[in-house]
C-alpha cells in the first residue's frame, strides 16, 4: 500500500522543523489504518489463531474490574 503522507525523511531540508499537531495526527491515523489492515489480513490468514485471540480478549474483559 503506497504511503499517502510524507515521512519525516522525505520532507526535504527541514530536519530541525518541529512537527505540527496536525501532521502528527495524520501520521498516527495512517499508522492506525495500516495496523487495522494488517490485523484483518492476519485474521483472514490464520482464523484459528484469530479465534483463540478473540476468546482470550473476551475472557480478559470479563475478568477486568473497573
Amino acid at each position: 500500500m503506497p504511503d499517502t503522507q510524507p515521512r519525516r525523511d522525505d520532507r526535504g531540508g527541514d530536519d530541525g522543523a518541529p512537527e505540527t499537531a496536525a501532521q502528527r495526527r495524520a501520521r498516527r491515523a495512517q499508522f492506525l489504518r495500516d495496523l487495522m489492515e494488517a490485523r484483518a489480513l492476519r485474521d483472514r490468514v490464520q482464523p484459528r489463531r484469530a479465534r483463540a485471540a478473540r476468546m482470550r480478549q473476551q475472557m480478559r474483559m470479563r475478568t477486568f474490574r473497573w
